[in-house]
């Protein structure tokens, strides 16, 4: 690699951005800025769930809950279109206390006017349920997530007194267009500098993409992954966490990569 520069510190470093189609945007846009050479190759493919009757039952009861907790984005939209074909009522969401986990939700929740009561400090699960506990107990909430996702949530509120409804909005599916592409990639002279990770999910779908044919193929890749739970999965799978964003961000994913592309050059 090149040296580094000020102004474009990712001069002639190669990196894998593996969000979904419709997500990579604005990080490839910022990581091409800093002069990275960037392709896209979805790890993720967003789809709708095999029924909304939940989620529309849900918000069509919404004067029954409390709290309406929100983890994604994704989660944001694909609820959004459910409340505009249902014809819910604007009112009716914005007298809702709501939690977004981080700021990405946050923005996709204030896009549609809707104000965010509580964000915890750490854009992590855990960090959601110290933030409510102690506000929940005899209280009702509705949490809006993808189909598969890990249960810290409902699992600590429910111990903490709330009743908790877990609705579907959405569910995460493995690209199999992505299969071969990602392979001929990861085989080539072109292959990355660094692949980066925004959730446990890209890195499942990584790990399940490349199947038998990892072996060999990360050797001098770094992964870069956006925090703790994300790097967690990468351990599980055998995957070395080369750089981890201390802000759980696609802001501090990228700050990351910066970081240790000038300790690199450093050292």
């Amino acid at each position: 690699m090149p040296k580094a520069n000020e102004k474009r510190p990712l001069a002639g470093t190669r990196i894998l951005v593996g969000r979904a189609r419709h997500q990579a945007g604005s990080l490839s846009s910022s990581l091409r800025d800093l002069g990275a050479a960037v392709v896209e190759i979805p790890f993720i493919e967003i789809q709708k769930p095999s029924s909304y009757q939940a989620l529309d039952d849900a918000l069509q009861n919404l004067k029954s809950y409390h709290w309406l907790i929100l983890t994604s984005a994704n989660g944001v939209e694909a609820m959004w279109k459910r409340v505009k074909r249902l014809r819910i009522s604007r009112v009716a969401l914005k007298k809702m206390q709501i939690a977004a986990i981080g700021p990405a939700t946050k923005a996709a929740l204030v896009k549609h006017s809707l104000k965010v009561k509580m964000m915890p400090k750490e854009y992590v699960a855990e960090s959601v349920v110290a933030g409510l506990r102690d506000k929940v107990k005899g209280k009702r909430v509705l949490l809006v997530r993808a189909k598969v996702a890990r249960d810290v949530i409902p699992d600590e509120l429910r111990k903490a007194g709330a009743q908790v409804d877990v609705v579907e909005a959405y569910e995460t599916l493995v690209p199999e267009k992505s299969r071969v592409r990602l392979r001929a990639l990861m085989k080539s002279a072109r292959r990355p500098h660094i692949v980066t990770f925004t959730s446990s999910s890209t890195v499942k779908n990584f790990a399940e993409l490349l199947g038998h044919s990892s072996n060999g193929v990360l050797k001098d890749v770094q992964c870069a992954s956006i925090g703790p739970i994300t790097s967690a999965t990468l351990r599980e799978l055998k995957l070395p966490v080369s750089i981890e964003a201390s802000e759980f961000t696609m802001g501090g994913l990228i700050r990351a990569i910066v970081i240790a592309r000038y300790a690199q050059i450093a050292s």
